[in-house]
């Protein structure tokens, strides 16, 4: 079936029609739903149907509207071609012209694998077949941390179905593959455009036999702050039944009390509890005496007290070196003897292979490894070199070369699509200046590409130095998801603004610091090993108040049944659970998704290449919206700009003649100037740094104190609150809720 046809089915209109594109497509009368109900109805497929049929089925008139795809997709394609990707680009590379090889699948269903074991024996018998299987075990993290490092979290759904089949046929000896969690909640939604959830389960569809794991942020679930206790334990429970098995829990801080909620609420899911320790410093340098072999194993006798299924060593910048790996693998081993080991690391410094294969040596069941072609540098060691290592040894992992091989000729064609989001676009090789900056893999590109969207992307050098003041000056965190961040925060902060550490600790009482900076020092993430840094924490938070104790333990539990209503009240269809949590987490970013793929259709639908730069000129393309439902889609010409800022975008579809009105954002810029702040006129607020408006807290005529907030900014996940350096009263302001400005834009002025 066509989408597109107008009144049943009839012949596409004549070029002489451009004028009459589908403004009111939604409006023609079409037989199409009730034909579609018929279709699917029980009783006409089984041929029992007589004359009577259809009254006694008034159900067949149950239409469900015009979904409008075909119009929506085209509404998207148009802007894309007028205004360039809807994704913010780091660097201008675009797409590769060529589709990535997906390797021959056998007919029927994947072998047996490890998640099957998991079934039959729940997660105990699980971890007792893991610590009793002969050989090293691997999970895959290409689906989730691989891409997280290398490109930014990009890689879309559309990609990862196309090879899933492949994996579950042929990688059934995996311990598990990493497919969700972490950032991919997020940039899903805040970048792609697409759910999340429906991710999870068209993966689980298409791969049934290898476990699943995911990255639980403990409290924090998969977001960046601490959430309600109901939040983050429904969340868990609505994962596991999408067809999560093993989550991995931490803590940025390693901080207990968040760790053991979410080991609760990831147990009492019925999932695999895979308590991870956050590692950094170095266990096999004496002076390194803050984060010690002690502290660590101290750390595992708690973790494995509250009932740990596998104890995991979550080294997230790669700073293990083969000495330490054996160190305390071996401590661990000879202390916790039945306890299934899983250890996690990047291939920053280029050490990841030897790290894995010591720690295999001193007794790891499982190691985190890559395809080959999304492995090294920032992201996880190459799967193929771990199998070739242990081939015909007692750690042989089974799994076979030659698909590895395979495995990585998809990802490496895959990985060209994405090649705005590459991080060799600026990182040539792996870097051991990672065991000075301890710059999370997962971070690396994100930071740098944040950099980018700051004008800072030729200060990166400068960027991680600053992150290792920054650091020290947050005192010597253990930097990981969400910590990491706040450190980020900092570090781009200092060089948007030049100062130095010694220069933002003397004027840490005037500076308007990220929120995120705030808000930790504030204990909104918990404790940090060693306590707040003293007098920096007093001297950014003033009187604002602080959180003793659990930060999410003060929380009331949220209302998710009056939220659910809130959202149907919003937009007006079926609310899923899932889409209740994502707006429990994110309610902005959720927000934004629901109105984006309202306006713009089943983005999913599109290619990567398709996605990111739109179509040519002449190019003819199909999109298949659904089986049987195909778009026959060709871009014909974009017009000059109109009075009003617009062009016109000419589209054939299905043999019809389409066209869409875009306004041109960028010609639209032009035509508005925004003043700058002038430095040496006082009372003219300026922005710190480039980014969107979205939050006033004052207005004109309003009475202000020196410190007080005046409007909040966001860029790249980092906000900042811009506070007010001096007592007065708002003359103006100069800005407006979503507006996009650029550093040092005039944002308010006090006299």
């Amino acid at each position: 079936m066509r989408e597109g046809w107008g009144l049943q089915g009839q012949a596409p209109q004549s070029k002489g029609h451009i004028s009459q594109a589908v403004k009111g497509e939604s409006r023609r009368w079409t037989n199409i739903p009730f034909l579609q109900n018929v279709l699917n109805n029980q009783q006409f497929l089984a041929g029992t149907v007589d004359t009577q049929f259809i009254d006694e089925n008034p159900e067949l008139f149950q239409l469900r509207p015009a979904q409008n795809r075909a119009q929506k997709l085209l509404h998207y394609l148009g802007h894309v071609m007028v205004n360039g990707p809807t994704t913010p680009i780091p660097v201008k590379a675009s797409p590769s012209p060529t589709d990535p090889i997906v390797p021959a699948v056998p007919i029927g269903p994947p072998p047996a694998g490890f998640r099957d074991i998991l079934l039959r024996e729940g997660p105990e018998g699980f971890a007792r077949a893991v610590r009793n299987h002969e050989g090293l075990l691997l999970m895959d993290t290409t689906f989730r941390d691989a891409h997280q490092s290398l490109l930014a979290t990009r890689v879309r759904t559309h990609d990862l179905k196309k090879i899933a089949p492949y994996v579950a046929h042929n990688f059934s000896k995996l311990f598990s593959m990493e497919n969700w969690g972490g950032a991919t909640f997020d940039v899903a939604m805040r970048f792609l455009y697409e759910c999340p959830w429906r991710r999870l389960q068209e993966l689980r569809e298409l791969i049934p036999n290898i476990p699943f794991q995911m990255l639980l942020r403990g409290a924090n679930a998969v977001g960046y702050t601490n959430y309600p206790d109901n939040v983050v334990f429904k969340f868990c429970e609505v994962a596991k039944e999408n067809g999560m098995d093993i989550f991995r829990v931490f803590d940025s801080l390693n901080y207990l009390p968040n760790m053991l909620l979410g080991m609760e609420a990831a147990g009492s899911a019925g999932g695999v509890v895979e308590a991870a320790i956050s590692y950094t410093g170095d266990v096999s340098d004496p002076s390194r005496t803050k984060y010690s072999l002690q502290y660590y194993m101290g750390l595992a006798e708690e973790l494995v007290r509250a009932g740990t299924h596998i104890l995991c060593i979550k080294d997230m910048a790669g700073l293990l070196k083969p000495t330490a790996c054996t160190m305390l693998v071996s401590s661990l081993r000879d202390r916790f003897p039945d306890l299934p080991l899983h250890i996690h690391t990047h291939d920053t410094s280029g050490a990841g292979v030897a790290a894995m294969l010591a720690c295999a040596q001193a007794g790891a069941d499982v190691v985190d490894v890559a395809a080959d072609s999304m492995s090294g540098m920032t992201s996880q060691p190459s799967m193929g070199a771990l199998v070739a290592c242990t081939r015909g040894t007692p750690l042989d992992t089974e799994v076979p070369m030659e698909r590895v091989f395979d495995y990585s000729e998809y990802w490496e064609g895959a990985r060209g699509l994405y090649a705005a989001f590459d991080c060799t676009a600026t990182m040539k090789s792996g870097n051991s200046d990672v065991y000075e900056n301890e710059i999370p893999g997962g971070q690396y590109t994100n930071l740098h590409f944040q950099a980018h969207s700051m004008g800072l992307g030729s200060k990166f050098k400068e960027v991680k130095k600053a992150y290792v003041e920054a650091n020290q000056m947050l005192g010597d965190l253990i930097k990981v998801t969400p910590s990491s961040k706040i450190v980020g925060d900092l570090a781009q902060f200092m060089v948007q603004n030049g100062l130095s550490r010694a220069e933002a600790e003397a004027q840490a009482e005037e500076l308007s610091f990220p929120r995120s900076v705030v808000e930790f020092l504030q204990g909104y993430i918990g404790v940090p090993h060693g306590g707040f840094p003293e007098p920096f924490r007093s001297k950014v938070l003033k009187d604002l108040p602080r959180v003793e104790g659990r930060p999410g333990a003060s929380l009331p539990p949220l209302d998710l049944q009056a939220l659910e209503k809130e959202l149907v009240d919003r937009h007006g269809e079926e609310v899923t659970p899932e889409d209740v949590l994502s707006a429990a987490m994110y309610p902005d970013v959720f927000a934004h998704f629901k109105d984006f793929t309202a306006t713009f259709g089943p983005l999913d639908s599109l290619n990567t290449r398709l996605f990111l730069q739109g179509p040519r000129i002449a190019e003819e393309f199909e999109v298949e919206l659904e089986r049987g439902k195909t778009l026959h889609i060709k871009a014909l010409a974009v017009s000059d700009l109109n009075r009003a800022g617009q062009r016109q975008v000419f589209f054939e579809l299905n043999g019809q003649l389409r066209s869409i009105l875009v306004k041109d954002t960028q010609a639209m810029k032009e035509m508005h100037f925004h003043p700058k702040a002038l430095k040496d006129v006082k009372g003219q607020i300026g922005a710190p740094m480039p980014g969107k408006v979205i939050d006033i807290k004052v207005a004109a005529g309003a009475r202000v104190t020196k410190g007080q907030p005046l409007c909040v900014l966001s860029a790249m996940k980092m906000e900042t609150v811009v506070t007010s350096p001096m007592e007065g009263t708002v003359r103006k302001v100069h800005v407006t809720k979503d507006m996009t400005l650029e550093g040092d834009d005039l944002i308010l002025e006090i006299e």
